[in-house]
């Protein structure tokens, strides 16, 4: 899967146990490997994606599942990059509109706010115009927080 180059590069190579995680497990056959990375001092959480053909729902758009799973593992490593393990208690994603197989998105994640072990985060989908094709907000329960958590 083709990804834009990054001018910075990822911070998990040393904080990935899970290897098969669908979106961003380097060994999983059939998930998407995408590479995440956290940039303007580690407050945004970053990844790109251009969908194919293996990635469609209706004929020529991007299934709204895989785009829901982006958007989700993108909150997830706003956390993970920090050697810590949040886990989704409840997110909800608004479509804004289809995506056509082809279009480079790029995603972003951002921490609301914390209380305890508690988290709000939302990220949202763009697409190389700049329009965004999909927003969440998530609720996170940090399981393991071995690093550098906010």
């Amino acid at each position: 899967m083709a990804e834009p180059p990054t001018e910075q590069a990822p911070l998990a190579s040393s904080v990935r146990p899970n290897t098969h995680c669908f979106v961003c497990g380097p060994h999983n056959a059939f998930g998407l490997r995408l590479t995440f990375r956290l940039e303007e001092d580690e407050k945004i959480c970053r990844a790109a994606f251009v969908p194919d053909e293996r990635h469609q729902g209706y004929d020529g758009w991007l299934h709204g599942g895989i785009l829901g799973a982006i958007l989700d593992d993108v909150m997830a490593n706003w956390y993970f990059l920090r050697g810590v393990k949040a886990v989704t208690g409840r997110m909800e994603v608004r479509y804004r509109s289809p995506v056509p197989i082809g279009e480079s998105l790029r995603f972003e994640s951002w921490l609301v706010d914390r209380k305890g072990p508690l988290a709000r985060l939302q990220s949202k989908a763009m697409i190389d115009s700049g329009e965004v094709a999909a927003e969440a907000s998530g609720a996170y329960r940090i399981v393991e927080d071995g690093g550098r958590s906010a």
